[in-house]
């Protein structure tokens, strides 16, 4: 039986040796924070377990609708899980939903009415969204149907500006949207606590106020998620974390039944709502998907943790730094030039078990307002949850690399994005 040791391995991977010892050096300093991870991630596992196991989830719910989809016990059941893990009264959980994007589109349009202000009190959301709000002029935006917008900056330090928050929350504030992660802003991402401070702090203003988190990139990291703190509406998407890496497509919304029941029938047709919408076969993905996703989230978190190490070694600015708790994954690093920002979404790409041959060049990506070069060998394509990078094209220069279905194929991958950097002549060693 042939055999050869690791380092050797990832030497013919294409790794400096000089590069494999560093790594190796900044992963054994990270044992008891992986160990932290774990714990997290068994925690989930059993929430995620209890929830299948109470809902008495069968092979009967594997089973294929087409058509109108009436009746789909599997989907129906699915969706209580989903209810269940996030400690809420209903989900929508459905493949009709293509993207994090348009599930935030649909709880948005579902909730709001013409009259009706949207607020966001943690600055300007996702570049995606600013067409579905009106920010930038779009056909089908919120603004065309007289649904205004108004916004609350963070401060300086990225701490929420409660002063200014209460003075924008009036009598037509009808939902505050709550962007969990950073996107493509230079700010921290909010952690559980932190965002049911918020809501605490917007309700004791407007009870009714209607509280939505964008949950993308969030789920799993925490022992809770925003519904357990307050939160109305949970919003993700399906190709990124809870999906698990086996989830072809799809997103969710969680919450008060009302809400999600209006979010349904913007989906579907009102007086339709949750009865529709078939499955097509994918029930059984979706299910296992989920059942993965705590064990999948925790070693793209590790990968992030570990990448947060390597960066800061060569003296870039990451974020979150190497020893901060982490509320989502992932991980920011500044690289100040656009070459550095190509090389390591290079590396990454190359890295992947999907399209490894393949060069990312920057391209003008629907949505942007900028170039953007996104890196990602996936088997699901677009998936997020799997070792991936983006960055927009400007300054400063910042990449946004996330994923990685396990801890093995993350710490490759980042190894590759140092490789190609090494190879450029942008760092030394």
């Amino acid at each position: 039986m042939f055999t050869k040791d690791l380092d050797t391995f990832y030497m013919e991977m294409g790794i400096n040796p000089k590069l494999i010892n560093l790594g190796n050096k900044i992963e054994a300093g990270l044992k008891e924070r992986f160990s932290r991870i774990d714990e997290i991630a068994e925690y989930n596992q059993l929430k995620v377990l209890k929830a299948m196991q109470d809902n008495k989830v069968s092979d009967v719910h594997f089973s294929a609708t087409t058509g109108y989809g009436y009746n789909d016990i599997g989907r129906d059941t699915l969706e209580q899980v989903y209810a269940d893990v996030f400690h809420a009264e209903d989900a929508l959980v459905r493949p009709q939903l293509i993207s994090g994007t348009h599930a935030l589109t649909v709880a948005l349009a579902g909730n709001l009415r013409p009259g009706d202000e949207l607020l966001s009190p943690v600055g300007k959301p996702y570049d995606t969204l600013e067409g579905v709000i009106g920010i930038k002029e779009t056909k089908g935006s919120l603004a065309e149907y007289g649904i205004t917008y108004k916004q609350v900056d963070l401060k300086g330090d990225g701490t929420f500006d409660y002063e200014k928050i209460e003075k924008a929350i009036g009598p037509k504030t009808k939902l505050a949207t709550i962007q969990r992660s950073k996107g493509y802003a230079n700010r921290p991402t909010f952690s559980v606590k932190q965002i049911g401070e918020l809501i605490s702090f917007m309700k004791k203003i407007k009870p009714d106020l209607i509280c939505m988190v964008d949950n993308c990139y969030g789920e799993f990291v925490e022992l809770t998620e925003p519904t357990d703190v307050g939160a109305d509406i949970c919003v993700g998407s399906l190709i990124k974390n809870p999906g698990g890496g086996l989830a072809p497509i799809g997103g969710y919304i969680a919450g008060k039944a009302e809400y999600v029941e209006n979010a349904a029938c913007r989906l579907t047709a009102p007086g339709l709502g949750k009865e529709v919408g078939a499955t097509l076969g994918i029930n059984s993905s979706l299910y296992q998907g989920l059942f993965m996703a705590p064990q999948v989230v925790s070693g793209a978190l590790k990968g992030a943790v570990y990448a947060a190490n390597l960066y800061e070694h060569f003296g870039f600015e990451v974020l979150p730094d190497g020893r901060e708790d982490r509320y989502d994954i992932i991980q920011a690093v500044t690289l100040k030039n656009p070459e550095a920002v190509i090389g390591f979404c290079e590396g990454i790409q190359a890295a992947a078990p999907v399209d490894s041959f393949v060069t990312p060049v920057p391209w003008p990506m629907p949505g942007y307002n900028c170039d953007v070069i996104m890196a990602a060998g996936a088997f699901i394509q677009g998936s997020s949850i799997e070792l991936s990078a983006d960055a927009p094209i400007q300054p400063p220069y910042t990449v946004f690399f996330q994923g990685g279905l396990t801890w093995f194929h993350a710490k490759y991958g980042i190894l590759m994005s140092l490789q190609k950097l090494l190879d450029k002549n942008l760092i030394q060693l």
